[in-house]
């Protein structure tokens, strides 16, 4: 165990760490072996989101799981699975704050 202060934080943080990657990694291998089992559009779909969740986490790097996901993608076609098409969410629409309505000033008119 260590002494510093600041090393015993860093073991806790890596406990933490170690936690989380390790849930981020059983979610990516389960999601894998669910395509490979059965191709579906949707295992598919969700293989490719934990893959890209994995990376945002720093989990895998990002060549490996452009690697999975094109290894993925010709197991799909090969099974004739159609890909799914992808859903982006909608921009939130923006928060107009009420204004005051102007008021008209009156200048006066030169002579």
């Amino acid at each position: 165990m260590p002494i510093i202060k600041s090393a015993k934080k860093r073991v806790k943080t890596a406990r933490k760490a170690a936690v989380r990657n390790s849930k981020t990694r059983r979610t990516l291998k389960s999601a894998l072996k669910i395509f490979t089992k059965s191709p579906s559009s949707k295992s598919h779909s969700s293989a490719q989101s934990s893959l890209d969740k994995a990376v945002k986490k720093g989990v895998i790097h990002k060549n490996k799981a452009a690697r999975l996901k094109s290894r993925a993608a010709k197991k799909a076609k090969a099974a004739g699975v159609k890909p799914g098409k992808t859903v982006k969410k909608a921009a939130a629409p923006k928060k107009t704050t009420a204004k005051k309505p102007a008021s008209k000033k009156t200048t006066a008119k030169k002579k």
